[in-house]
């Protein structure tokens, strides 16, 4: 493979360094495949426990009505989560989107949110009212409070204690870091967190923003005690082939009054066409474990690169992972830029387009994103962004196939070393 590249272009110094590293990391390699080859037979059982056929392929319009392919990818999404219910619909526009139904759909003025887990990602904040927004959950009277985690990245379980001493109504945990210098947080300490809160708020209700995390570990949220989760499905779920939509999983009660948010009250999850994406959307989770696992060895290999260059990671290439996120602490907006120039640079789409910070919705910083995806702004596929503010941390994630994720880490390192920004 590395020949390969020095035959597209690359730097041999450049491919050398990244092979090298590379050898450190067969081990972990193999501990990913075995994840990957566990969910990848959960998804094969839920779909040949809920008898998925050709039948189910078939499109639906208008309303949606008596649908039976949208029932039966539900079903597999319950199964596979093992939740109650689920709501997997094309309408989800994205990640916040379906967390955003799953707030408005369980929340009422005078209600309490709470995050235990410090500051939401960006684009949450205005649908929270922390950055005021027509329409936010704060236009609605609903509360919020946030506990800011310990210096160490840890739960700070007394200011959690002491927060929820007022009624709560909600308890919000995002899974990964988002744009943060923190960790993502493992199921395990997710479990953890969430036997904290029953033992003192046993009928808060407990969302967990899942997005980016499916099938990097062998369990999901929901079998910790989560009462809810949401994603997307043009991140890890979709594997790559969905073309949108998101997902909401969890208890029924809490499933439908999302559903009731995302199309009208009475309507709820009875209506909602699948617009003929529902085998496209059941093929992209069927390939979702495979795809996932691609995505972890790339980012393990990001990290180990660039740890061995002297910069900060997060996590480190050898630490357990719970998400397909990998953070470079780079330090220089120059250095941020080149490394999305490298990611564009290995794009199968638009290679030749050259990624600049500019203002996003939702966002309050001008934000780079390197992604020459076949869906629109698709982060299981190879991918970095940032925005762009001190201390100019470049998130990098995705790659469909391990090979095209290790190239994506080799053009990002040869983009900078051949504008002088680096040296090896």
């Amino acid at each position: 493979m590395y020949n390969e590249l020095i035959n597209m272009g690359i730097s041999p110094v450049v491919s050398n360094y990244v092979m090298k590293a590379e050898a450190g990391l067969i081990d972990s390699f193999a501990m990913q495949s075995d994840i990957t080859a566990i969910n990848q037979l959960k998804v094969l059982h839920a779909m040949q426990a809920n008898r998925l056929s050709d039948a189910h392929f078939a499109d639906s319009t208008g309303y949606g009505y008596n649908d039976i392919g949208r029932e039966a990818l539900e079903d597999i999404f319950s199964a596979i989560f093992k939740a109650e219910a689920a709501l997997v619909r094309p309408q989800l526009i994205s990640g916040t989107h379906a967390l955003a139904a799953a707030l408005f759909g369980n929340l009422r003025p005078g209600d309490v949110l709470m995050s235990p887990v410090g500051a939401p990602y960006d684009t949450l904040e205005s649908v929270i009212g922390i950055r005021p927004a027509s329409g936010s959950l704060a236009d609605y009277g609903i509360k919020y409070r946030q506990v800011d985690l310990s210096p160490d990245g840890d739960f700070d379980y007394e200011g959690i204690k002491k927060a929820l001493t007022e009624p709560t109504k909600m308890v919000t945990i995002q899974r990964s870091k988002g744009y943060a210098w923190r960790p993502s947080f493992t199921i395990e300490k997710i479990k953890k967190l969430i036997t904290f809160i029953r033992t003192i708020s046993p009928h808060t209700i407990i969302l967990v923003d899942n997005c980016y995390g499916e099938f990097v570990e062998d369990r999901e949220p929901i079998e910790v005690g989560a009462d809810i989760a949401a994603g997307s499905l043009i991140k890890n779920p979709g594997g790559g082939i969905a073309p949108g939509g998101g997902y909401v999983v969890g208890k029924v009660e809490y499933v439908e009054a999302a559903a009731q948010r995302l199309t009208a009250p009475g309507l709820g999850s009875a209506v909602g066409p699948t617009l003929g994406m529902t085998r496209t959307l059941l093929q992209g989770l069927f390939l979702a474990p495979q795809t996932v696992g691609s995505c972890i060895m790339g980012a393990m290999l990001a990290a180990a690169v660039f740890a061995g260059l002297g910069y900060e990671v997060n996590p480190l290439s050898l630490d357990t992972r719970t998400d397909i996120v990998q953070a470079i602490k780079l330090g220089d907006p120059k250095k941020v830029l080149a490394y999305c120039k490298g990611i564009q640079k290995a794009a199968p789409v638009d290679s030749y387009v050259v990624p600049e910070a500019a203002p996003m919705p939702g966002y309050s910083d001008g934000v780079v994103m390197a992604g020459g995806t076949f869906v629109q702004g698709s982060s299981i596929e190879l991918s970095a962004d940032a925005p762009l503010r001190p201390p100019y941390i470049v998130y990098h994630q995705g790659g469909l196939t391990t090979p095209h994720a290790k190239a994506g880490v080799v053009f990002a390192l040869d983009t900078l070393y051949k504008e002088g920004l680096v040296t090896l």
